[in-house]
């Protein structure tokens, strides 16, 4: 059991103090061997890490969760978990930052005991909140710790996470700040004021305040955190390079390592060996350490029955997805196995409104807060919990960015639906229309975007992404999109049509030429295919609902035409057009290829008016392909 005891014995303590001795000439050595990293605060970080990894609960299978949210502080955690026995020493040292080793500039996934791979400053409270979500959801009795800089503070996202943790009574969750004053530029009250104590308390936190190289007050603090009804934040005051007397409170140190005169006199002062030159020739060689990543399963997902809808039903895409969301649930959660949705005030235009009424212990509302939600979402996709979040594109993805880098760093399991895309938003003007989401996401090296024509198509995609492990967008839209048809009038995405991952979808045939779109420009390619009939010419319309992926049968058979036409209403420099046109330059197409898509911020107005505008709506875009084909 995890802080049994009252408290540390003197030999205890003895213990600890010769540890942080060693351990401080581990970092020196590390970053001095690098030439790089971050030896000041990961001293005065250090003593919280000895004694957090040695009294938390980390064995067991319901093991506690420790996020090192100021990720710079690796030389830290690396020596201090070397020097209890959970890293090979050596190896930590002569490694720390060579290229390929696991020992990293910031801490990652995989070291043990570390949940989440950090460096950007201002996530890991959110992380921490996710953890500590689904140990709540599931009925864990484990904590969740997050240490914490105290320059790092003055990142909004963490005031964000603060009151996440109030609402939900996340009081399995303690931050510990080491509060050495000072960051990169200098103190931190010069660099940007803020109250860190009454900040946590105004939230509804409590607070304890402590000696933090005082090893008996850190355990007592951490001890007594573990049994309150709130979240806990354990201010512990610290020293910028304690113990090596040069180096303390010099922000100098925060980010720069010793030279070598300075290293001479810091093993000195620690009354350490000068092994340097040891180290040099281990770096030399190869690592053995391998680490491990062993993300929770959520199991087989029962994605029932799809929808089928018709022209009569009247149904948009993103109430098609709410009702598959809804579906899922009950099919799954009534058998014991977990969803959960984070939303950001949007729930009624989202359409996550139904789960939320019918399942409220899985329902997350964030409120005005993307960055955290987005961040929760990926820390708890990672436990074993099938995650949705759902939002507008402009807040889902462009606002949060960082966000879903990070969590696709984390190799997490998310599921990212983005209502509101291109210039469907219409009246919502240009700072609501998301034209960028594709060009976003495909800088997501795990993330796999699919953006359906139609409510069956959404349908059929919910399932496919809440079945398939990894990170997924799903674009829903805004408006009513018709049905789509076949030219026969019956239903296109019928019974008999399974989603398949990377397929384009041959909606109508044709010989003149094929224009390839997605979304809700497909009906409009039809439109526009019956009007150029009149002229005598058939076109191709092809669906590539998985934007970033080919599909060679298709392509096969669009290579063969005179000309192929991208339609889009998203950025057109980075939606399907140019992926498309490298493709056709790789397969040395003769034909001719153009290209219509937004090229500027679109109007306030309704939808049709704003297509016109750029010129994307179906009487413009007849007449430039009537040219192209003369």
């Amino acid at each position: 059991m995890a802080f049994e005891r009252d408290s540390l014995t003197e030999a205890e303590i003895k213990k600890f103090q010769e540890l942080s001795r060693l351990a401080k000439g581990d970092i020196i050595t590390m970053t001095t061997l690098a030439a790089s990293g971050h030896p000041g605060g990961s001293i005065s970080s250090l003593d919280i890490y000895l004694v957090l990894f040695s009294f938390a609960e980390l064995k067991s299978r319901q093991r506690d969760r420790i996020i090192i949210s100021h990720g710079h502080t690796s030389p830290g955690v690396y020596s201090a978990l070397a020097r209890l026995g959970y890293l090979p020493h050596d190896e930590v040292i002569a490694f720390f930052r060579k290229g390929g080793s696991p020992f990293e500039g910031h801490v990652v996934k995989g070291i043990p005991f570390i949940d989440w791979s950090t460096g950007n400053l201002g996530q890991g409270l959110s992380a921490g909140c996710g953890f500590a979500i689904a140990s709540k959801i599931k009925k864990i009795d484990n904590h969740i710790y997050v240490t914490m800089g105290d320059g790092e503070q003055q990142k909004g996202q963490i005031s964000e996470a603060r009151r996440f943790a109030k609402k939900y009574g996340l009081n399995n969750i303690t931050v510990i700040i080491d509060y050495n004053n000072l960051q990169i530029s200098g103190n931190i009250y010069n660099v940007m004021p803020q109250n860190i104590a009454e900040n946590y308390l105004s939230d509804g936190w409590d607070v304890i305040e402590i000696n933090g190289h005082n090893y008996n007050e850190i355990y007592l603090a951490l001890k007594k955190a573990r049994h309150t009804n709130n979240p806990t934040c354990i201010l512990a005051k610290t020293i910028m390079g304690f113990g090596i007397g040069f180096m303390e409170h010099k922000e100098k140190y925060h980010g720069s390592p010793l030279n070598t005169n300075e290293y001479k006199e810091a093993v000195s002062i620690l009354s350490i060996e000068d092994r340097l030159d040891y180290y040099r020739e281990i770096r030399k060689g190869r690592w053995s350490f391998i680490p491990t990543r062993p993300d929770e399963a959520t199991g087989e997902i029962d994605t029932g029955k799809p929808r089928i809808y018709t022209l009569d039903d009247k149904v948009d895409n993103r109430t098609a997805f709410g009702n598959a969301l809804k579906d899922l649930a009950d099919l799954n959660i009534q058998n014991g196995k977990h969803i959960c949705v984070f939303d950001c005030d949007l729930a009624g235009s989202v359409k996550t409104n139904d789960f939320a009424k019918a399942y409220p212990d899985h329902f997350f509302q964030g409120g005005i807060q993307e960055h955290n939600t987005a961040t929760i979402a990926g820390a708890a996709s990672t436990t074993g919990i099938l995650c949705f979040f759902a939002d507008f594109g402009v807040f889902g993805i462009e606002e949060t960015f960082n966000q879903h880098r990070l969590n696709d760093i984390n190799g997490t399991n998310l599921k990212l639906i983005l209502t509101h895309l291109g210039l469907d938003v219409g009246q919502d003007g240009k700072t609501h229309q998301c034209i960028n989401y594709i060009g976003l996401a495909k800088n997501l090296y795990h993330f796999r975007t699919i953006i359906p024509c139609d409510p069956n198509q959404v349908d059929r995609v919910t399932r496919f992404i809440a079945k398939t492990k990894g990170n997924f967008i799903l674009g829903t839209g805004r408006s009513r999109w018709d049905i789509i048809l076949k030219e026969n009038g019956s239903i296109f995405f019928d019974e008999a049509y399974e989603f398949v991952y990377g397929k384009m979808d041959i909606i109508r045939d044709g010989d003149d030429g094929a224009i390839i779109t997605y979304g809700a420009m497909v009906q409009k390619a039809i439109q526009i295919r019956e009007r150029l009939l009149k002229k005598g010419k058939t076109l191709m319309i092809v669906n590539m609902a998985c934007v970033d992926e080919i599909d060679e049968d298709v392509m096969k058979k669009a290579l063969k035409l005179p000309a192929i036409i991208t339609y889009e209403d998203h950025n057109i420099r980075t939606g399907i057009a140019p992926f498309l046109a490298l493709y056709l330059l790789k397969q040395h197409y003769k034909g001719r290829f153009e290209s219509f898509g937004v090229k500027n911020y679109g109007v306030s107005g309704d939808s049709e008016e704003a297509y016109k505008y750029e010129g994307l709506d179906v009487e413009t875009v007849c007449e430039k392909i009537i040219e192209l084909l003369m």
